[in-house]
């Protein structure tokens, strides 16, 4: 009788707790697709921005559910939109982020309309599909979803869809931060950063980033002595700027791990052929490593990156005529620093390499540059949610914490306590290589798996038990 009595009591509590019905996701993933063809049409390209326009669409689109909304803007054009599902307050808020400005294109290299969301052969081609239109796509969905279900919450749900993450963060993340901060204060941020690997039809592993680079956009500057172009001179400012170049292309940082590079080399030795996993798991090998290094270097420029502070030389200028010796000439180099980086020592070290009076390094103007911050937590409820998210939508597959190679403004939401990860859409090493290339893309099936692992990451921490 008392097993009984248990039995019951047992079965009367579970019946008891909110149950969420399972979402249709491929109406979701179909609905997303639609909000994000909409998105790439309007164009946003920063410089100039207008983000407003994307903004007002996602707006009337949130006006039409019923959830509040909002759009603060510090310049003409450029709108940011903030909206919020509210919860019982037991927890803190998690914030869903993405930006709605994109970068340029050279139209002429792009084979269709880079403003026209095509959909081809299982692609849906455009700026922003993958930076960074599909995080805001699929943020906005999750938020549909959860306030069609009327599951209770135990945390707010923000939506934050912000402008001039590409270059102008004043205007967005920067503005919401020092002046807008009680609208988005949160204890967890979903942004971008991450991506779910796939080769060969199959999803290799999820990656979460947790860190990310520190981008220090550098100047270097040759001076010489200006005169006819039929008297070639020894202080040719860009014969000696040539020479800089050169030496900073042959030049590898030092490598050096941390919490977020050695847990993702260690569970991506775990997922991979026994190959690539001697790769892996010999990187600090005083020997190995040594051809480790240089075969990433060749084979796998996002891994190298992710191992060193990084240096690209991106644009050259020097010279009007071509029977001028020019008086000066210019290089920008972009360099990513790990988020531990003593950057005064390694511009010094720069100096002795180039070892060359003629040339100036000038770095970035204090607060130029987004800060370092520490990782988010790998023992988080959130990113435990993440895991259980990606083992329910790609099953025998890995989390991998990653230190994004590129920078997002979850930099400026970690220096203010939030713990903030990255997600992204499912794609293979050709999409990521599209990224602010021609041709972006992404598979449209991705986008549906990307939508199913956000919202149940969400669901995972925010619907009340």
């Amino acid at each position: 009788m008392k097993r009984l009595l248990l039995v019951l009591l047992a079965s009367t509590l579970a019946s008891a707790q909110p149950r969420t019905p399972e979402p249709d996701f491929n109406r979701a993933r179909d609905e997303a697709i639609q909000i994000l063809q909409n998105l790439i049409r309007i164009d946003t390209s920063n410089p100039p921005g207008n983000e407003t326009k994307a903004a007002s669409y996602l707006k009337a689109i949130l006006d039409k559910e019923g959830i509040p909304s909002e759009i603060f803007t510090l310049g003409e054009g450029r709108g940011n939109l903030v909206a919020r599902l509210k919860g019982n307050g037991k927890a803190r808020p998690i914030l869903l982020v993405a930006h709605l400005d994109v970068v340029g294109v050279e139209r002429d290299k792009w084979t269709m309309d880079p403003f026209g969301a095509t959909t081809k052969d299982g692609y849906l081609y455009g700026r922003g599909v993958f930076d960074d239109k599909s995080n805001a796509a699929a943020a906005l969905e999750v938020m549909l979803m959860l306030n069609r279900s009327k599951a209770p919450l135990d945390r707010d749900i923000i939506f934050l869809a912000e402008s001039g993450e590409e270059g102008t963060p004043s205007i967005g993340m920067d503005f919401m931060v020092q002046q807008h901060w009680e609208k988005i204060d949160a204890e967890f941020a979903i942004n971008e950063g991450g991506w779910v690997l796939e080769e060969n039809g199959k999803v290799r592993y999820v990656a979460v980033a947790t860190s990310e680079k520190v981008g220090n956009a550098t100047r270097l500057i040759a001076r010489g002595t200006s005169g006819h172009g039929s008297m070639p001179r020894p202080d040719n400012a860009i014969v000696h700027l040539a020479a800089a170049i050169a030496k900073l292309g042959e030049y590898q940082p030092p490598m050096r791990l941390n919490e977020t590079t050695r847990t993702f080399f260690k569970r991506l030795a775990s997922v991979s052929p026994p190959n690539e996993a001697l790769l892996y798991a010999n990187i600090q090998d005083p020997v190995a490593g040594k051809v480790v290094e240089e075969t990433f270097r060749n084979a796998n420029v996002m891994l190298n990156s992710m191992l060193r502070t990084s240096i690209s030389p991106n644009i050259f200028n020097g010279g009007f005529r071509t029977n001028v010796i020019p008086a000066s000439a210019e290089a920008a180099l972009d360099i990513r620093a790990l988020p531990d980086e003593d950057m005064g020592e390694f511009y010094a070290t720069l100096k002795r390499i180039i070892n060359d009076p003629a040339i100036e390094i000038v770095p970035p103007a204090p607060g130029a540059s987004r800060k370092a911050t520490p990782p988010s937590r790998l023992d988080s409820v959130m990113f435990q949610s993440i895991e259980n998210a990606q083992g329910a939508v790609f099953p025998g597959t890995a989390t991998l914490p990653v230190m994004f190679t590129a920078a997002t403004d979850s930099a400026q939401l970690r220096a203010k306590g939030v713990q903030a990860y990255g997600l992204g859409s499912v794609l293979s090493e050709e999409d990521r290589s599209r990224m602010h290339g021609n041709d972006e893309r992404l598979s449209t099936e991705g986008i549906g798996k990307f939508v199913e692992l956000m919202y149940r990451a969400v669901a995972g921490v925010a619907v009340a038990k």
